[in-house]
């Protein structure tokens, strides 16, 4: 995978919440992620399938229920990055006097 298409894959909101949830817990249900994100379950099995597509989640049946992670520990490096960057981003803006 290419760097665009990364960033594509978790450049949608729903999906970057799934991302940052799984950072915290590092290991979910489909029912966890509905809970926690107040969104219907196809719709967050629609972005877990994928994430697991672009091979940043893998998963794991326990039982009858798939149990997702994140596949590498580069990936949660890159996403606790551009979580931070997104945070200072306005201020660099207000810096450089870009805004």
């Amino acid at each position: 995978m290419n760097g665009i298409s990364l960033l594509k894959c978790i450049c949608d909101e729903t999906r970057f919440e799934i991302l940052e949830l799984l950072q915290k817990n590092n290991e979910l249900c489909v029912n966890d992620f509905v809970n926690e994100l107040k969104k219907d379950q196809p719709l967050v099995s629609h972005h877990l399938k994928t994430l697991k597509k672009c091979g940043i989640v893998k998963s794991r049946d326990e039982g009858k229920k798939a149990m997702y992670m994140i596949s590498s520990n580069q990936l949660s490096e890159l996403i606790t990055k551009v979580k931070k960057t997104s945070k200072e981003m306005p201020n660099l803006c207000l810096d450089e006097g870009c805004c």
